[in-house]
């Protein structure tokens, strides 16, 4: 994601710069064949997204109903692991931050133990330069965790931290004041994972083969977002806020915002989504704009699942989505995590066969009869 001057021809290789803060290593969908009809199965959302593409790649997927999910006594514990890969792509700078942490509890020390597994991941797209982006990746967690509802009320200090680090980013010396990044987080302590995103990345949810989208993309065309911008004298320009940015929410951005404190057209108010994790949530793909311009959230999750179910690698699964949004020609830095909630990889899901027996009637019977003598 970028203002509008940053766009540019695309033709993206894959390159060096697969990196994971952690210290790991990182180096189609349904179609109709025939007669014999097969119905592609429908994304499940919460949210209506821009980004409907369609792709050749079959889908063994099983029905799923609803979007929370359910069996909260299920006694099923999650674990984490992640893996990630970050590329500049097709632009001749890297301005995509990310944050991997797969135990809270390590990461910030034994004073701030959690009675439950945590973890805490996150995707900032910057633009007008990496400051920002930076700046955000570096304390945003802190800003969470030391917020005074933490952790009782964690929706509270999410929406804290995103204005806090937005006010910060006003009152830095050493940061370019026009640097801004969008931001989309997940927190999961326990089973319950919250969702809080500000731009246009997307946090999509991998649920026995069905995509869950988790998260909306804050373009300034979507219709909620376009409503907020004009009721507060924005305008948007060719899809573009106030003729200057294609995303509708964002930290930093000072040179676009008034006072602090002040209601602004680009917000840094993150929206947030809650779920408790089941059985049936095998991972999460958290992706910045560079990779959902060119590949639908169901082929994302569609194209994990069957790379766990080979190597069962999330660091794998996370570059091959990004050589695919290149071989697709992204014009976008290319920023990727795929989190896994189990150690064992996705199982084969099996779809049950019809056991009714079908039979002809007397009547039909009859009538077949008469046909044939006719022949």
């Amino acid at each position: 994601m970028a203002p509008g001057a940053d766009a540019m021809p695309c033709q993206g290789k894959l390159g060096n710069g697969l990196g994971k803060e952690n210290g790991k290593k990182s180096d189609e969908e349904c179609n109709d064949f025939g007669q014999a009809k097969v119905a592609r199965p429908p994304l499940m959302r919460h949210c209506i997204s821009h980004a409907t593409l369609a792709d050749p790649f079959a889908l063994e997927c099983p029905v799923v109903n609803g979007v929370k999910s359910l069996g909260k006594d299920s006694g099923f514990i999650p674990m984490f692991r992640s893996g990630s890969c970050s590329e500049m792509g097709p632009k001749p700078y890297m301005e995509d931050e990310y944050i991997c942490v797969d135990n809270l509890s390590d990461h910030l020390g034994t004073l701030n133990a959690f009675p439950s597994a945590g973890a805490f991941y996150g995707v900032f797209d910057g633009h007008g330069g990496r400051d920002a982006a930076s700046f955000t990746r570096k304390n945003i967690l802190n800003f969470i965790t030391e917020d005074f509802h933490f952790p009782g009320g964690v929706k509270r200090a999410l929406k804290n931290a995103f204005v806090k680090a937005d006010h910060a980013l006003a009152d830095a010396k050493n940061l370019d004041h026009s640097s801004g990044t969008t931001a989309l987080t997940a927190l999961i302590l326990g089973r319950t994972m919250i969702i809080a995103n500000a731009g246009d990345s997307r946090a999509v949810l991998g649920k026995r083969g069905r995509a869950i989208e988790l998260s909306k993309d804050h373009k300034p065309n979507c219709t909620s977002e376009r409503l907020r911008i004009e009721k507060l004298g924005g305008v948007i320009y060719d899809g573009y806020l106030n003729g200057q940015l294609s995303v509708a929410r964002a930290l930093g951005d000072w040179h676009m915002k008034g006072p602090k404190g002040s209601t602004c057209p680009l917000s840094s108010e993150p929206e947030l989504e809650e779920m408790v994790l089941t059985e049936e949530d095998e991972f999460l793909i958290i992706g910045c704009d560079g990779l959902w311009d060119v590949m639908s959230s169901q082929y994302a999750v569609t194209i994990v699942r069957k790379e766990l179910m080979m190597h069962n690698d999330p660091d794998k699964c996370s570059r091959v989505l990004v050589r695919e949004a290149l071989k697709r020609n992204t014009c976008d830095n290319l920023t990727v995590l795929v989190v896994c909630f189990s150690s064992d990889p996705p199982p084969r899901i099996e779809i049950p066969k019809s056991h009714k027996r079908r039979s002809i009637s007397a009547e039909g019977l009859d009538l077949l009869k008469g046909v044939l003598s006719n022949v």
